[in-house]
């Protein structure tokens, strides 16, 4: 067979096809498959020869373009039988492929050169397996429903629409009755077609493509209105009252697929909730494809964070309303599952989630979700493992609280739905160890209690193991049994793990420890009301090996090492598990008991200990792990005894004694320029651990002290000893010590950090002892007895070494060294003191993106720098360091923009230092601070407008943090209190302490009010116009919330000189919010002060361009004349005074004006009623009869809506200027009323809650004690807009749509155009547009849209390289794509006129002539060439010689003429409107 790959062109492509291919044409339809890999060999062929100069663009473009095409073309002219190839492709795979093939083919077939047009529904009938209708086979429609659900390209896309709709319609044209089953013997049909039902089908099929169709849209606008048309299509899908499905559910999901595939997220947003929402409104028969729905593309689109964001209007820390809805989906779907699914539902559900890495908010809503779902016995072993693969996936989450969350609800959720008796004890404790214990499960919890109950009630349950583990543990029925069993396993040491020198797994101690617990608490819950030595036994039953073991410590030297490790990191781990949150150790009786057993163990740990750590029994890189492991114990073991009172003599003071003197003797041993050996140098490591150790226990627990001031040899060694000593590697190692050891080793260079920084932290403890002995300068010291204290500046450029050597996690005693040594230093050594600022911070900022390290390193950074005395001695000197301290604080602010809480930091650390408490402030106390008053300043208007994803984050954290103990991990987690609204909650509770009669703070909070005046006036400046809620909008919302604070510390001298700038400010365009505040500062001054009523007057004698409508905020004030007058002898005066201004401003020509001040009237003259002022008696019938009027006005305009709801403002209807003073309304209710956004809000409980910076007992201004709290936000000049918002969003069905046209058509194209367009079937008319005269690419591009949208036959342009222009292709939107173009340049025309008149075409000219015709009342034939003149000269005089006929558009304007592409698009309208009336 012969196929030409070119129609149009001469040098045409063949192939031949063998006859055996030919014959495979009815089964397999090998030709198909042959002539696709010829077309893309040649498609692949034709791109690599782009590169000769012959072969263009547009080239490879036609070869793409006719693919499809010859394809079809050649399916056709092979087969005897076009009806076959129906058939063919619709037995073969489902594919995207098939899927355009089938469009074309269904198009040729509709050709009456290829098959007349009554042979197609015979095509149809008899196109399928033994000569039947194609419509019966699953194939066909599964191709048909992969194009719609599966195709990347909108193409396909289109073209399987295509397909489905000529289908329903075929159905519809035989009237026959036509049913496909569905994959499974009970499954509802595929399809199906009754007479009888033919117009619901045909609404539900109508519906169904519409739907489809707007989806192509990606635009929210155009498909949320459709949606309604969703839930009638499963109206028609599902017969509720015999409860089956009448069509196939797997078309409904290909709706849901499509939307959640989509790249607009709120599209997905709404097609999520959609589903959701199905079932709170239907019960739908159960369907696989809906279990495959959800666990595929529902999970994955789950998976988008921003999708969880909360709606608008809603409060912030609510929840998530997907989230919540989510929940409630999940619980009702599962209470629909038939009983024999839902275990594997729930199995593969979990699975999904173990299967990829989620975000934070997403894996805690799917956990949450999950915990919710009722109690089942759904899970096995299998799904307690998918269980324990979840918990693996949020470790990688950095938000801890939410990490914490997610582990607390897949707890909970094991214990609803795991089936315990096909799990055993071993494989519930497994799955709890992979809980955090310091994120989720603490001890005391609720949900510690709740597993307690768990246990409890299922213990006699739980399965036992069918064999016995490799260590010889049965598993028992009885949880007391087990734990007995794991513990006695757990010390016992088998004799080939003797010759381990490596430590033991720490994770066998935690389960071990959990279990214990556990199994005790459930015991105590069993005995609650017995005696509690029931639980002191249960508890020796289960610790019995453990001190047995402990108790030998100190007499068996010969027990094996491994034993030892575990039993310590056993004792451990009981200690740390069993400690309570939140609640005093003294009411926890088992933790009383666990350290009683634990005190009578001490004498032989710490001897043990005290062996091991000096008699050189550590020599190996492996015996810092273990040291390690000792010194931990041993620091428990002092706390231990610190709670119970530590006496000189006490054997641990024993312990700490010898330890310190042999660590001494170790390290002035070794000190001697020996040869380095591994075991020296490790023993070195250890004894400045140890030593280290001592110094970090001694300052914790003064008791400890073990010499007086006096120096001893501790203090003598330490402050000789050469800093920042490294190590020196050994040069030969014993075979397996060191090079040999496993990978768990730590590497030299770790080992040299840790034994710098251990004499790091002895240095600090002696820079503290001793600081008052520190010089500020350093003199020359013959023989100094402490050379590291009386030597400061050396010191300190060993601690600048330090810094350089050691890595970033183990510079927190350096940092506290220096913490001491800068302020000595300031004034004699600044550059060093500089140097030292420059250093911290640059290893700290580098640090921002470590999350385990930064906090504790920045907390540092800021004690040291921000010391108080730093503070003090540089704002004297007013040296460099002054100005570099300033240089970092705005670094810092600049770092809290993008990283939550670094401000916290250093504001709460500055206002603590600042003041501790009202009772010890002196006159002097804000000295410092008053040179940084700047700080202050940034702490009272910090709040970046931070990302949505930031936000989002802050919001589910805020939801968690509301849940309070319901989720332990608000419990088990320190709230670090990082969040934004922290930062001004430390400087607005700082402000409040201050003492307006101290001479200091009074100066603090004066300077701070002029700053904060003089950065509103420059906001304001930067920016004119804002819009609501913009960064400007707050900063300035937070300035006057600020000084609406500070107000009433102000006296009257003060406020005098900042009055002018508080009236200024009300002159300017504010927010509604910004607009409250000032007017709620100037009632409050003129309460207080009535001394500046004469300035507020003189506000009203500005002209009125200074102004505008910024004269409302001073009617406004007037509104609360009452207020003002409380204080005043002579109210009259000021009455009058009032009325005289209100009335000018009531015959103002502006609306609001009037409005404000016909309010202010009615105020004012109830009170000149009140008072009985006669001077205004003759102005009384008026006045009354405008406010009579005014009142009582008809219609229901917005004037009279107007009028009412400004009299129902909450400013001037419950709002009380003195009353409503307090920090709940300046910071919550104020601006929640005035529309302020949510994240502004700040909830008075953060104000109470936050104890670091504490208010006096007495302290009143917390709450509002009015009714103003109770109100609701409403704006009265904004309810005009909000009360016609939600009307298009109550429609429950919307009658008319948009709906785009589907450019599919009958008619085959002319075969002088064979481009894309036309094989895809679009009818072709024949009109020529000639714009090759046309210059703008603009326009080009616009006639290009239009010529394709009307279906004309060709544009000819005057260049093709101007497809390729950006505004071509703006205004094209691709339809350069289906639409033929020709290029004919300028001098060409007259040729090409002459020929296309020698084809028959009328050659019209667009253009005003002496005879050119009206085009209302031209005729334009059928063959017709429109000739478009240039945009600046027309149409040139030799080609207006060619035309048959000029035709102009009538106009009624003085412009001259119409834009050439409005022209040309009028025209074609006309000829298209004339062609159809003809058809």
């Amino acid at each position: 067979m012969t196929v030409p790959l070119n129609r149009t062109g001469s040098a045409a492509i063949r192939f031949q096809v063998g006859t055996g291919e030919r014959e495979g044409l009815g089964s397999n339809c090998t030709l198909f498959t042959v002539l696709r890999a010829y077309l893309r060999d040649q498609f692949a062929h034709a791109h690599r020869a782009r590169a000769a100069p012959s072969f263009s663009c547009l080239t490879l473009a036609a070869l793409v373009r006719q693919m499809e095409w010859v394809l079809t073309d050649a399916l056709l002219a092979q087969s005897r039988d076009p009806r076959s190839l129906v058939g063919a492709l619709c037995r073969g795979e489902a594919s995207a492929e098939r899927v355009e093939t089938l469009g074309f083919l269904l198009q040729r077939l509709e050709d009456t050169d290829a098959c007349p047009a009554a042979l197609l529904p015979e095509a149809a009938r008899e196109a399928a397996d033994g000569g039947v209708d194609a419509r019966p086979g699953r194939r066909f429609w599964s191709v048909v429903q992969t194009g719609l659900s599966q195709a990347e390209d909108a193409l396909t896309r289109k073209r399987a629409r295509y397909v489905l709709q000529r289908a329903v319609e075929l159905a519809a044209a035989l009237g026959t009755d036509c049913t496909c089953g569905g994959p499974a013997a009970n499954d509802p049909h595929l399809f199906w077609w009754h007479e009888k039902k033919k117009d619901e089908l045909l609404k539900f099929w109508e519906n169904y493509i519409l739907i489809m169709e707007t989806l192509e849209g990606n635009q929210i606008h155009v498909i949320k209105p459709v949606l309604p048309k969703l839930n009638n299509l499963f109206e028609y899908a599902v017969s509720e009252e015999k409860g089956f499905w009448l069509v196939h559910p797997s078309w409904l999901m290909c709706i849901y697929k499509r939307m959640l595939e989509s790249e607009n997220k709120i599209l997905i947003k709404e097609g999520v909730i959609h589903f959701f929402e199905l079932y709170e409104t239907k019960v739908l028969p159960f369907s696989p494809e809906f279990s495959e729905f959800i666990i595929g593309p529902l999970m994955d689109a789950l998976s988008e964070s921003t999708l969880y964001s909360r709606s608008p209007g809603q409060l912030i820390g609510s929840g998530s309303p997907l989230g919540l809805k989510l929940q409630k989906f999940l619980v009702t779907y599962m209470s629909h599952l038939p009983e024999e699914t839902k275990n594997s539902f729930l199995l593969k559900f979990i699975q999904k989630m173990a299967s990829r890495h989620w975000c934070a908010v997403p894996i805690l809503f799917l956990s949450k979700a999950l915990a919710n779902v009722p109690k089942c016995k759904a899970l096995g072993i299998e799904g307690l493992l998918a269980l324990r693969d979840v918990l693996q996936c949020t470790m990688i989450t950095h938000q801890i609280l939410l990490r914490g969350a997610a582990q607390c609800y897949l707890l909970q959720a094991a214990m609803n739905l795991v089936d315990v008796e096909k799990v055993s004890f071993s494989d519930v404790s497994t799955f709890l160890v992979s809980l955090r214990q310091d994120e989720s499960l603490g001890r005391g919890t609720l949900l510690w209690t709740e597993l307690c109950d768990w246990l409890r009630f299922n213990e006699s349950s739980f399965r036992r193991s069918s064999n016995c583990s490799s260590v010889g543990l049965h598993e028992t029925s009885s949880l007391n049994a087990y734990v007995k069993n794991l513990v006695q396993e757990y010390i016992k040491s088998s004799a080939w793990e003797r010759e381990n020198s490596f430590m033991p797994d720490w994770l066998e101690a935690k389960l071990v420890a959990m279990m214990v617990l556990l199994a005790v608490d459930v015991e105590e819950m069993k005995t609650r009301c017995s005696e509690k030595r029931k639980i002191q036994n249960v508890l020796r039953i289960f610790l019995d090996p453990l001190l047995d073991a402990l108790m030998k410590f100190s007499t068996n030297a010969y027990m094996p090492l491994l034993k030892t490790d575990r039993c310590l990191q056993l004792l451990l781990k009981l200690l740390h598990t069993c400690l309570l949150r939140d609640s005093s150790t003294q009411d926890d009786e088992v933790f009383n008991l666990l350290q009683n057993f634990v005190m009578s163990a001490t004498e032989s740990i710490s001897e043990f200990l005290l062996r091991r750590l000096t008699m050189n029994e550590l020599s190996m890189v492996s015996d810092l792990d273990r040291c390690h492991l000792y010194l931990m114990v041993l620091t428990e073991l002092i706390n231990l005894h610190q709670k119970v009172g530590l006496k000189r003599g006490n054997h641990i003071w024993k312990v700490i004694s010898s330890l310190k003197n042999a660590s001494i003797q170790h390290l002035q041993e070794m000190n001697s320029g020996q040869e380095p050996k591994i075991g020296r140098q490790i023993q070195k490591v250890v004894s400045m651990g140890a030593l280290a150790m001592v110094c970090k226990a001694i300052d914790q627990n003064p008791e400890l002290q073990l010499e007086s001031l006096d120096a001893g040899p501790m203090e003598s060694f330490l402050s000789s000893f050469q800093l920042n000593q490294a190590l020196q590697k050994p040069h030969t190692v014993e075979p397996s010590s060191f090079f040999k050891e496993s990978s768990s080793s730590q590497g030299w260079g770790k080992i040299v950090a840790q034994y710098i920084h251990d004499q790091w932290v002895c240095l600090s403890f002696l820079l503290k002892k001793y600081q008052a002995l520190i010089p500020t300068t350093e003199c020359e010291i013959l023989e100094p007895f402490l050379p590291a204290i009386q030597m400061p500046i050396r010191t300190l450029q060993s601690a600048l070494e330090a810094l350089t050597i050691l890595p970033s996690n183990q510079v927190l005693p350096v940092f506290q060294s220096m913490k001491i040594l800068v302020p000595k230093l300031l004034t004699s050594c600044e550059s060093l003191c500089m140097e030292s600022f420059d250093m911290a911070w640059k290893i700290t900022s580098s640090l921002s993106n470590t999350q385990l390290i930064f906090w504790s390193n920045l907390k540092a950074f800021v004690q040291f720098v921000f010391d108080n005395q730093v503070l003090s001695i540089a704002a004297k000197i007013k040296g460099q360091a002054y100005f570099k301290i300033k240089e970092i604080m705005y670094k810092i602010i600049e770092m809290s923009a993008v990283k939550t809480g670094v401000f916290n930091t250093l504001i709460n650390f500055c206002c603590q230092s600042w003041i501790v408490s009202l009772s010890n402030i002196s006159q002097s106390s804000l000295s410092s601070a008053k040179n940084y008053s700047e700080l202050v300043l940034e702490a009272c208007i910090f709040g970046p407008v931070f990302r949505r994803d930031q936000r989002l984050i802050q919001d589910v954290q805020t939801f968690i943090e509301n849940l309070e103990h319901q989720c332990a991990a608000n419990v088990v987690i320190e709230n670090t209190k990082r969040e934004d609204h922290y930062v001004r909650i430390t400087a607005v509770k700082f402000l409040c302490l201050l003492d307006g009669s101290n001479m200091s703070h009074k100066l603090f909070m004066e300077d701070l009010a002029i700053k904060l005046l003089d950065k509103d006036e420059l906001v304001s400046k930067s920016r004119t116009r804002y819009y609501v809620n913009s960064l400007q909008h707050r900063v300035k919302n937070r300035i006057w919330q600020t000084l609406l604070v500070l107000f009433p510390r102000f006296d009257q001298n003060f406020l005098n000189g900042i009055i002018d700038k508080i009236f200024q400010a009300g002159f300017i365009n504010n927010q509604a919010s910004i607009k409250y505040s000032i007017e709620w500062l100037i009632i409050l001054a003129l309460h207080k002060f009535p001394q500046f009523l004469p300035k507020f007057w003189d506000c009203f004698s500005y002209s009125e361009e200074k102004f505008k409508t910024s004269i409302c905020t001073f009617l406004s004030v007037l509104s609360h004349l009452d207020i003002i007058m409380q204080n005043i002898p002579d109210k009259k005066r000021i009455l009058k005074q009032a009325l005289v201004v209100v009335l000018q401003w009531c015959f103002n020509h502006n609306f609001s004006i009037r409005l404000y001040a016909l309010l202010a009237l009615k105020k004012i003259w109830g009170m000149y009623k009140t008072f009985h002022v006669e001077e205004f008696d003759a102005l009384s019938s008026v006045i009354e009869s405008s406010l009579n009027q005014v009142e009582n006005m008809h219609g229901a305009g917005n004037a009279k809506k107007n009028w009412q709801r400004i009299q129902e403002h909450f400013f001037f209807a419950t709002f009380h200027p003195l009353k409503d003073y307090c920090l709940e309304t300046i910071f919550y209710i104020l601006p929640r009323l005035s529309g302020l956004i949510e994240d502004e809000w700040i909830a008075i409980d953060k104000f109470t809650r936050f104890a670091d910076i504490p208010l006096d007992a007495g302290f009143q201004g917390y709450f509002s004690q009015t009714e103003l709290c109770e109100l609701k936000p409403g704006d009265w000049n904004q309810q005009d807009i909000d009360s016609n918002s939600n009307e298009a969003d109550n429609q429950s069905e919307w009658t008319n749509v948009q709906k785009k046209i589907i450019p599919w058509k009958n008619n085959v194209p002319d075969l002088e155009f064979q481009d894309r367009a036309a094989k895809l079937g679009k009818s072709i008319g024949r009109l020529i547009v000639v714009g090759s005269l046309i210059d703008k690419p603009t326009n080009l591009g616009g006639l290009c849209r239009t010529c394709e949208i009307f279906g004309a036959s060709v544009l000819v342009v005057g260049n093709l390289h101007c497809t390729n222009d950006k505004q071509f292709q703006h205004l094209s939107v691709s339809a350069e794509e289906w639409l033929p173009l020709v290029e004919v340049k300028p001098p060409q025309l007259m040729d090409y006129l002459q020929k296309k008149k020698a084809e028959g075409y009328t050659i019209i000219g667009v253009e005003q002539t002496a005879k050119s015709l009206d085009l209302t009342e031209y005729c334009f034939p059928e063959k017709s060439l429109l000739l478009l003149g240039n945009e600046h000269e027309g149409i040139p005089a030799n080609l207006i010689q060619q035309l048959d006929v000029c035709v102009e558009i009538p106009q009624r304007g003085i412009i001259r003429s119409l834009n050439v592409h409005v022209s040309g698009a009028l025209l074609i309208w006309e000829y298209t409107r004339q062609q159809m009336l003809k058809d």
